[in-house]
């Protein structure tokens, strides 16, 4: 059995979530409370030594990272793709992919958003403002990347960079964030959100009770 260790709204394990789905892997889902510092106790550490989720849980092997998740699930599950196989394609997927998943996301999480006010002082305000600053920057980015004729962000079908766009949406939108201000991503969003797999995915579909 695969196990994935995730949190409802986590923006990485809603990737992974997300890649399952649209592979259909069968797996069971095991939650970590991360408003109640689960992630940060000793058996989810043992698991993950970041303190993070998600992990995925293949054969006794603990895998980290959603992107290498997505990787490993990439190339056991080759159908459908999630990087193209031409080299430029490739890279063009990735570098989509990475303005989230390196740029925005890393320094708008909990953990970074908690230190903004322990060390800082920085109140609810500020911190509602720093994270709308750097998706504003990624996001500005990403639309003028999104080169393909759509409905996705690289073409006719989703690819990684989607997979990662549609949490950071989500996100955006929960910041208060008019996401019409990039139409190309926009679109791709509401593409996906027609997709059983994203949907299944979606925080409000997987919120335990």
């Amino acid at each position: 059995m695969i196990r994935l260790y995730d949190y409802w709204r986590s923006s990485a394990a809603y990737r992974v979530r997300i890649v399952l789905n649209l592979k259909g892997v069968e797996h069971e889902s095991v939650a970590v409370n991360l408003l109640a510092a689960e992630q940060a106790g000793p058996e989810n550490r043992a698991r993950n030594p970041q303190g993070l989720v998600p992990t995925l849980a293949v054969d006794g092997v603990m895998l980290t990272q959603s992107l290498a998740i997505i990787d490993y699930l990439d190339a056991t599950w080759p159908d459908p793709p999630m990087v193209p196989r031409d080299p430029v394609a490739r890279a063009q997927v990735l570098a989509r992919a990475l303005v989230i998943v390196a740029d925005i996301h890393p320094i708008d999480n909990l953990r970074v958003l908690k230190r903004l006010e322990q060390q800082f002082g920085a109140d609810q305000p500020a911190k509602d403002e720093w994270y709308r600053h750097w998706v504003d920057v990624g996001l500005d980015a990403l639309e003028a990347m999104a080169t393909g004729d759509g409905p996705f962000l690289g073409g006719a079908t989703p690819d990684l960079s989607d997979v990662c766009l549609v949490p950071q949406m989500y996100n955006a939108r929960r910041f208060g964030m008019d996401v019409s201000a990039w139409p190309k991503l926009a679109a791709a969003d509401a593409a996906c959100a027609d997709m059983p797999a994203f949907a299944a995915a979606h925080p409000d579909r997987v919120k335990p009770l």
